[in-house]
């Protein structure tokens, strides 16, 4: 697990992990999290929160060393581009999707509930 992924265990009977204020993420911000010791990314968009898998389905990277642009999150090592709302490619070199996960805001804490590996 790559150093600044904070560990997430705290968890609700819902299957809801606790994450930090919203306020301690600003739109058009990331922040890596680690559940069970898989990364995943929140995004903050000017659309929503959205959290996709933390590496890239093309080049193994770590895509919160990258870029976010709107929706449109950029891999560093090779610019293919995905978009945070879907996962979906949208830009090669990158052919499969990201693994999405649902996000929600409850009491001014964002929350997520990470879906099943791919």
């Amino acid at each position: 697990m790559r150093a600044g992924c904070k560990a997430i265990a705290t968890v609700n009977e819902t299957g809801w992990h606790r994450l930090w204020p919203l306020a301690d993420l600003a739109a058009g911000q990331m922040r890596c999290i680690a559940i069970d010791g898989r990364e995943l990314l929140v995004c903050h968009t000017r659309l929503g929160l959205y959290a996709v898998d933390n590496v890239c389905s093309h080049a193994e990277t770590r895509l919160s060393e990258g870029r976010l642009r709107g929706t449109r999150l950029v891999c560093p090592l090779h610019g293919a581009s995905f978009d945070v709302r879907s996962g979906a490619v949208l830009a090669a070199p990158a052919t499969r999707p990201l693994a999405t996960h649902a996000v929600r805001v409850v009491d001014g804490i964002i929350e997520i509930r990470a879906g099943a590996a791919a």
